[in-house]
């Protein structure tokens, strides 16, 4: 079985959970499973335009990534933070490999204007050619993709800079295009809540409109399942959850029915 893990946040930040993130990953590895790991890296962004003195603007929670803004995505996500991620993942025995959407042609960009807003160089992903990460995987190492790519030749734009892809949202497209059988979105919670608390094992579309709603669903909460259900359309007969990013086995955990909230179409 091959397994999209998308990962933020915490693991990317503290060294301790980079590394029980690898133990994590390297159990899931031990028990057979391909894994192909998504990462982003906006608190990393915003930290280095603050400095450089880069104003931080955003339409409909997504970053505007004019031209200097862009180079600061390119020098974070494919530079510090995959290489950080790769480092931390291969002292831990996971042999990563660390690579956006242009190394080998791996995945390309389209322009991503929302309802016609000019947003800079925000793509989603458009097309991908799995050759790269079947050949890797098959050699034994760990894709680590940071979600940067080049406009597709078909496109139509400006070809300047690459195109930052948010995470989130490229991660269900990434998995079902490298021929994915689960998407994992792991994070800083342990499922879905519930009113009360309590977590929600499976949830469709409908449940997920109905709890933002009657607003159980608030804060970041609705960005991350507004990205599993995309992963979902994605992957609509695969495995799609959030799950807690917790502990050195939390990869096969979030295999199982107990650990996270599944998507399913219905």
């Amino acid at each position: 079985m091959r397994v999209c893990v998308k990962i933020g946040g915490a693991q990317l930040e503290r060294a301790d959970a980079r590394a029980e993130l690898a133990a994590a990953l390297a159990a899931a590895r031990n028990d057979g499973l391909e894994t192909v790991v998504v990462h982003g890296g906006g608190n990393q962004i915003r930290a280095l335009s603050r400095r450089l003195g880069i104003e931080d603007r955003y339409h409909d929670g997504l970053r505007v990534t004019d031209a200097p803004t862009a180079a600061v995505a390119l020098q974070v996500l494919a530079g510090e933070v995959n290489k950080t991620l790769v480092q931390s993942l291969v002292v831990g025995g996971v042999p990563a490999v660390g690579l956006c959407g242009v190394d080998g042609g791996l995945f390309t960009a389209a322009r991503h204007a929302p309802g016609g807003h000019d947003i800079g160089y925000v793509g989603t992903v458009h097309r991908a050619d799995r050759r790269l990460c079947d050949a890797l995987l098959a050699a034994g190492f760990v894709p680590t993709l940071a979600t940067i790519a080049g406009l597709d030749p078909a496109q139509s734009g400006d070809r300047e800079h690459l195109y930052n892809i948010n995470a989130d949202h490229g991660a269900g497209p990434l998995a079902a295009a490298l021929g994915c059988d689960a998407m994992l979105f792991l994070t800083d919670v342990p499922a879905v809540l519930d009113r009360d608390g309590r977590p929600l094992r499976r949830l469709t579309p409908d449940d997920c409109a109905r709890l933002r709603a009657d607003g159980t669903l608030t804060g970041g909460m609705i960005p991350k399942v507004e990205s599993a259900l995309l992963a979902l359309r994605d992957l609509p007969d695969g495995t799609v959850k959030i799950a807690p990013a917790a502990g050195p086995d939390c990869v096969r955990a979030a295999m199982g029915d107990d650990v996270g909230t599944r998507f399913v179409t219905a």
